[in-house]
């Protein structure tokens, strides 16, 4: 069985718990920072597949105390590296150091650089490089109070990252928040659904992915893993296999979502990725503000704009509290990005 690390945005760990658990995953426990759980490698897979909150899948390799620089390199070396590091993989480290006495970060990553390089070189004669910006290899080293936890990065680009939004538009919300906020919302993914100010459409195509059991994964072209030198022709064709599993999985519920926004130009690019993740959505330009509470029960889910990111109209936020407060047995779910909404706003937030 190998340790797996689902890291999460902060203060959506509650809502990756639940969902990893949801899912079917074993010995997970609710962490800071991140979801510890317990698996098969194939686990890992299904892991970064199916999470919609997760931003990244780590294995965990090793832990170490780590007090001095030569106790760091000395316990990275000891981690066998040859199955995923041959020199023609590019390799790339990165760590946090925390109340430690190596404090600083650029060299704890450097010291375990050279540590997994210099292990290659010894056994196969020449020495990995190094890339920063797009490694076959993501190594992450997370050392806190003299004592390193050494990840691999399984996810290789953050998992936010689908393959279905093209163009992001103005201001953009990451797929990961925007799954983690409809979890949080108690939306059942039956009950009519609508983000009011949908810019590029995320949360609206990410409710839709959800209620259709399409795994997130499905749209990406690559995974980390399948960059490693141990990831070969059998490796494929299981990942293949488990692929073809999680598409035979996917739901015909189709519940009402509408994406709506006062700008077009949104409009179209929601319309594009919409088209691009393979969901069926309502669209409408309409205000925020004209939206009546007429037709029954909805549940509004939405990340409306706020001044450090976007100019808003004068008085938006008190004019916005009012439209609020005639959907009556509407569930309405903000993401409250300044304390604005939350003065002006007469709800408990969560």
């Amino acid at each position: 069985m190998q340790e797996f690390f689902a890291a999460a945005i902060q203060h959506t760990e509650r809502a990756l718990c639940d969902e990893l658990r949801e899912l079917g995953f074993t010995s997970v426990r609710l962490n800071r920072g991140g979801i510890p759980f317990r698996g098969e490698w194939r686990e890992g897979w299904r892991a970064c597949l199916q999470s919609r909150i997760a931003q990244r899948i780590y294995i965990v390799m090793g832990k170490f105390p780590a007090a001095t620089p030569e106790e760091l390199y000395e316990a990275v070396r000891s981690i066998d590296w040859q199955p995923y590091i041959t020199p023609r993989q590019t390799v790339s480290v990165r760590s946090v150091s925390v109340a430690s006495n190596i404090h600083h970060s650029g060299f704890v990553a450097l010291r375990a650089k050279d540590a997994i390089v210099d292990q290659i070189r010894d056994a196969q004669g020449c020495r990995p490089s190094v890339s920063r910006d797009d490694a076959d290899v993501r190594v992450f080293i997370y050392l806190a109070n003299n004592r390193a936890t050494v990840y691999l990065d399984l996810s290789g680009d953050p998992l936010h990252q689908r393959g279905y939004r093209r163009d992001a538009g103005v201001a953009p919300l990451r797929e990961t928040l925007a799954a983690a906020i409809l979890r949080i919302s108690g939306w059942d993914k039956r009950t009519p659904l609508i983000d009011p100010m949908c810019g590029s459409g995320t949360i609206a195509i990410e409710a839709a992915m959800w209620a259709g059991n399409i795994a997130p994964g499905l749209l990406r072209s690559r995974f980390g893993f399948e960059r490693w030198a141990c990831f070969g022709d059998a490796e494929a064709k299981e990942l293949k296999s488990l692929c073809g599993e999680l598409r035979s999985e996917v739901s015909g519920e189709k519940p009402r979502i509408v994406a709506a926004d006062t700008d077009s130009c949104a409009l179209e690019i929601a319309k594009a990725n919409a088209r691009m993740a393979g969901v069926r959505l309502s669209f409408r330009q309409q205000s925020v503000l004209d939206l009546q509470g007429a037709g029954g029960r909805r549940v509004l889910v939405t990340n409306p704009p706020y001044g450090v990111r976007l100019e808003t109209e004068p008085d938006f936020i008190r004019k916005l509290s009012g439209v609020l407060c005639r959907l009556h047995g509407w569930r309405v779910c903000l993401l409250a990005g300044s304390d604005e909404y939350e003065r002006a706003i007469s709800v408990r937030p969560v």
